[in-house]
């Protein structure tokens, strides 16, 4: 009978490279469960949460064709804390089934490692005793807003406004086994910090 596949999770503030990290562990063969992709299934046209959130919230939330609008649910879901807490009254239950059932069926497949791309890991109780090891991925907060504003439409006010209602750095790094400083990385380095931890995972 095979070994059970390492269950390892990863994480990160928004701009910190946790999903780059999470492809390079892919790059040397594990699977990987995406949260945020798994949000954005859900709330694509006909996904499993679109008819909740529209309850809450009303179709001025939806683009034309159904799904959600991100930009619009964020400008709310930022600026109203009681609009946020009934967005993750929503999503995140849905997501955590989809991430459990996916896991498994990765699992029953016989890989060796299965990694989960959790941004949301430190906020959560049930993830730590779900994963084998949990590995942040870390970066200073100016690192964070020039990195997203770089690669978004969102301006510094709204960079700050996300990384305000996510983890403290602190509280992530407290939930780690290991730690990746990705403030200054190229991808290079980052790609040999990734093969050191993999190795030292024994994948």
């Amino acid at each position: 009978m095979s070994a059970p596949a390492m269950r390892l999770a990863i994480t990160g503030g928004i701009g910190s490279g946790k999903s780059t990290v999470a492809r390079l562990f892919v790059d040397r063969g594990a699977t990987l469960i995406d949260a945020d992709a798994l949000s954005r299934e859900l709330t694509a046209s006909g996904g499993a949460a679109i008819a909740p959130i529209v309850s809450v919230f009303g179709t001025s939330v939806l683009t034309q064709d159904g799904a959600l609008d991100r930009n619009a649910m964020r400008a709310i879901a930022y600026t109203d804390a009681q609009a946020r807490r009934a967005l993750e009254h929503i999503i995140h239950p849905l997501v955590a089934q989809l991430v459990s059932e996916r896991g498994s069926r990765a699992e029953r497949a016989g890989g060796t490692c299965v990694v989960y791309d959790i941004p949301l890991l430190a906020e959560s109780a049930i993830w730590r005793q779900r994963v084998d090891r949990v590995l942040v991925v870390d970066c200073s907060e100016e690192t964070q807003i020039s990195r997203v504003a770089n690669r978004s439409q969102l301006n510094r006010q709204a960079i700050e406004s996300i990384i305000a209602v996510q983890a403290t750095r602190e509280r992530r790094l407290r939930c780690a086994d290991s730690v990746i400083d990705n403030s200054q990385l190229s991808l290079e380095q980052l790609s040999r910090e990734v093969a050191d931890l993999a190795d030292s995972f024994g994948l």
